[in-house]
């Protein structure tokens, strides 16, 4: 899982592919930031919504309880709802808590090992880049993906635009 390149079969645009967990992670959180202050939405409820395995979609709310991004609560009224204001939380935070490190190749952690190191002429380079989707990441906020009614962009399709001509 995680995060990883796929390049299309058209040659001018590359894309970043989200895990189907952190895909259907920023769908629920989305769905939850655009009825932040109308209460919890059930696990069923938002998969029901979005066509995504209530299995599978229960795993991934877990994990965001655990991190701190969500609440869960009990009783008729319950379900899931954001534990802080949709202002405040990001694709980032969403896609961490998931995945874990956001990381385009391994070499970029000071943990990375790899025989070329003594070689490489990329590992700099490639450590700006991961800077710089980590930096788009953490300024898309789930407050800002909750005003775009249709959807497009990351959420739903599982893809990030991060270079090339789009259309």
């Amino acid at each position: 899982e995680g995060i990883f390149y796929v390049r299309p079969n058209r040659s001018d645009l590359l894309m970043l592919k989200l895990s189907k967990k952190a895909d259907y992670g920023l769908i629920a959180v989305r769905h939850l930031a655009m009825k932040h202050l109308g209460g919890a939405c059930s696990s069923k409820e938002i998969a029901k919504t979005y066509g995504i395995p209530v299995e599978l979609l229960a795993k991934v709310l877990q994990r965001l309880v655990k991190k701190g991004l969500l609440i869960s609560q009990q009783g008729s009224e319950g379900g899931y709802a954001l534990a802080r204001d949709p202002r405040t939380v990001t694709a980032f935070d969403v896609i961490h808590a998931i995945d874990g490190p956001l990381l385009i190749t391994s070499c970029v952690t000071s943990h990375g090992d790899c025989s070329q190191r003594p070689m490489c002429t990329v590992k700099e380079p490639l450590g700006k880049v991961n800077e710089i989707i980590v930096q788009a990441l953490s300024s898309v906020t789930m407050s800002s993906l909750g005003e775009d009614a249709a959807g497009e962009g990351l959420i739903g399709s599982g893809l990030v635009e991060i270079g090339g001509a789009a259309g």
